[in-house]
């Protein structure tokens, strides 16, 4: 390769930092009030929750550097959001399936740590990565939902 490519292990930095910080100032659970408060998910059915959160998981991924800053900061934000939920058993389950949405990576360079090592060898555009992004997160999304129907209630996760 012709440069170093440090964007995998800045934002590996950044997102373990970013993390740490929320849990500590207890700003998990003031995001998650302010962030899904007014949605009214105490009101819907869970796959319904689960529907809008992953929608709304796959949309911020695109403003975040990669999934590892994302998950540092949104997980411990879908704890508190499951504990205010009332899921009760269900509240791993439902933590669960946002980690894997998290790792739905597909869009851009900069989502995830293997987007930005392929993207630094020059082989690929963005619109490449575009082109595949969006089907396979639109099918990501739709087996998500038929998973949260199916197999993860035969094993009790929601």
């Amino acid at each position: 390769m012709k440069r170093k490519y440090l964007g995998a292990q800045l934002s590996y930095g950044v997102g373990i930092s970013l993390g740490n910080v929320w849990l500590k100032t207890g700003a998990t659970q003031w995001l998650s009030d302010q962030t899904f408060g007014l949605m009214g998910l105490k009101y819907l059915p869970i796959i319904a929750t689960i529907a809008l959160i992953t929608i709304f998981n796959i949309l911020i991924h695109l403003g975040f550097a990669s999934a590892t800053s994302l998950a540092s900061a949104l997980i411990p934000v879908f704890i508190s959001l499951a504990s205010t939920l009332n899921l009760g058993d269900h509240a791993i389950g439902f933590v669960l399936i946002q980690q894997f949405v998290i790792s739905f990576g597909f869009l851009l360079p900069v989502s995830a740590p293997q987007n930005m090592l392929a993207y630094g060898t020059d082989t690929f555009t963005v619109k490449d990565f575009l082109k595949t992004g969006i089907p396979l997160t639109i099918v990501g999304y739709i087996l998500v939902l038929i998973f949260s129907l199916t197999y993860w209630k035969w094993l009790g996760l929601v």
